[in-house]
């Protein structure tokens, strides 16, 4: 049966594993010095060598040879390697979570190793244990008989308990730079007499993304194909991606406002078979290559790309200002993030093209300003009269007119004035919202302001609070004014009461009912 190349070529001893030296280093020295732990913990992403390095620290206390450890030939490095150790135990924390497993663990750690000299217990995804579990391994994880190690490995530790975290030696594995990864594939190709163009191992190295195992395996995808010699275009083509010239020409029509190009350009690359979510990731990469080339003269390295295509993306820089590239970056970014939990990508990425081809500022009109034409329209129907009345105008009606829209204007400020005045948090008491709905400022000078109350009770309101509402205004206006009440509505309360006479004395007149006011 064939084996996947993440497997068979999966490091056997410390020299072997890839971009983790700060932590073989620490690895080693135990080993040598006996001073291992009774617990670890190995955090960092996806096919790091969390569980590799856990299997070679498993053979490494329990290896037999005189020299360094793991030799990897040895009877119990051998054993380990074929998974047929008695003492090396692996458990997926994913599908054994329960308290029940890990009763079985504790029960179990009281054995002492069958042929080995420490039983190791490797816990894969411990995250995933439930609560309970989690309580029931506290006190085996902090003090395990003599003979026993535990190796937790996760990629969500900020979802541990820190009960746990505190009980273990905790090391972080980090991602694989792309030319350790690049190395090691060449080495690989050549084990296995493949033919791989450098350009495409760089970019198998790329999409990896850090992680080994990710990039092996699509380094296997490319050789299933069969084809003798793997190049840059094959391998874009197993990734569902695109070329360089495929989003350079895609930015060139945004950037020009061609909306109906960028579409039907996006709908073409899409027919071809290009996956909408990998078309984001590689148009977002695209932009920041644009903006690496604005700042750094020979940029080949860090952007991973021939000199050709790097000379067309800073050609293409040159052409758009640093605020396009910053705004197209953070669109995009949020659009990938989106599109993430989205039945429907395309349609996403299709808004995403409309709003990067739109002006800001055109993107930025308001309502009104939007339907000027039918406004303008409407008014071009008008009857001609109309016209020529508003043409007639005697310049005595225009002051007229002038005057009452400042007079507007004037009164619209003080009622938004007034409103305002009340906004903060020191002014949530009951007195200022009374004040607040029933008064409004009859006129304004540059030394006092009159204020014109609703009723005598928010009169007296106003009085009380006098001081206060001077220093709110002043605050507002930059201007001191001594603040001055009076009553609006004392006229409409003499017509109300004196309505409630007239109805009183009606329904004696007609009804017979008399009926008594008090003042």
């Amino acid at each position: 049966m064939y084996t996947a190349l993440y497997r068979k070529y999966r490091p056997g001893i410390f020299s072997e594993i890839l971009g983790q030296e700060h932590i073989i280093r620490i690895l080693k020295n135990q080993i040598s010095a006996g001073t291992v732990s009774h617990a670890y913990l190995f955090c960092g992403t996806r096919g790091t060598g969390k569980t590799t390095v856990a299997r070679i620290l498993a053979k490494g206390v329990n290896c037999t040879s005189e020299k360094e450890k793991p030799c990897g030939v040895c009877e119990n490095c051998r054993a380990i390697r074929d998974g047929v150790f008695m003492d090396v135990i692996e458990i997926d924390a994913a599908s054994h979570n329960g308290v029940d497993n890990i009763r079985e663990l504790r029960e179990s750690v009281k054995y002492p190793p069958a042929t080995g000299s420490k039983k190791v217990y490797i816990i894969d995804e411990v995250h995933m244990l439930s609560t309970g579990a989690f309580n029931a391994l506290l006190k085996t994880l902090e003090e395990p008989p003599e003979h026993i190690m535990f190796i937790l490995a996760t990629t969500e530790p900020q979802k541990l308990p820190a009960t746990i975290l505190s009980r273990c030696m905790r090391l972080d594995f980090r991602r694989v730079s792309e030319n350790l990864l690049k190395a090691g594939m060449e080495k690989i190709c050549t084990d296995i007499g493949a033919s791989v163009s450098e350009s495409a191992l760089k970019l198998i190295a790329v999409n990896a993304d850090g992680s080994v195992r990710d990039g092996l395996s699509i380094l296997d995808q490319c050789l299933a194909s069969g084809e003798k010699k793997v190049t840059r275009d094959d391998v874009l083509s197993f990734l569902g991606t695109s070329g360089e010239e495929v989003y350079i020409q895609m930015t060139d029509s945004v950037a020009a406002g061609k909306v109906d190009e960028a579409l039907l350009f996006l709908d073409k690359v899409l027919a071809d078979g290009k996956d909408v979510r990998q078309f984001m990731k590689d148009w977002l990469a695209h932009y920041r290559n644009l903006l690496i080339v604005k700042f750094i003269k020979d940029a080949e390295d860090i952007l991973n790309l021939s000199c050709e295509n790097t000379e067309r993306i800073r050609e293409q820089s040159e052409g758009l200002a640093l605020p396009a590239i910053n705004r197209s970056i953070v669109e995009i970014s949020k659009l990938t993030a989106e599109a993430r939990w989205s039945t429907q990508p395309r349609i996403l990425l299709e808004l995403c093209i409309v709003n990067l081809a739109v002006p800001e500022e055109t993107a930025a009109v308001p309502a009104t300003r939007m339907h000027a034409p039918a406004k303008k329209a409407a008014s071009a129907a008008a009857p001609m009269q109309a016209k020529k009345t508003v043409l007639m105008e005697e310049p005595a009606e225009r002051a007229v007119a002038a005057e009452e829209h400042v007079s507007t204007n004037k009164a619209q400020g003080e009622e938004a004035l007034w409103g305002g005045l009340f906004e903060g948090e020191g002014c949530l008491t009951g007195s200022f919202n009374v004040i607040r709905g029933g008064s409004k400022i009859k006129t304004l000078s540059d030394t006092e302001c009159v204020i014109a109350a609703q009723s005598e009770i928010i009169k007296e309101f106003i009085e009380k609070n006098r001081g206060p509402i001077e220093d709110l205004l002043e605050a507002r206006t930059g201007v001191r004014r001594a603040v001055k009440s009076m009553t609006e509505n004392k006229r409409s309360n003499e017509t109300k009461a004196k309505t409630t006479y007239e109805l009183a004395e009606e329904l004696k007149n007609k009804l017979g009912i008399c009926i008594e006011i008090e003042e």
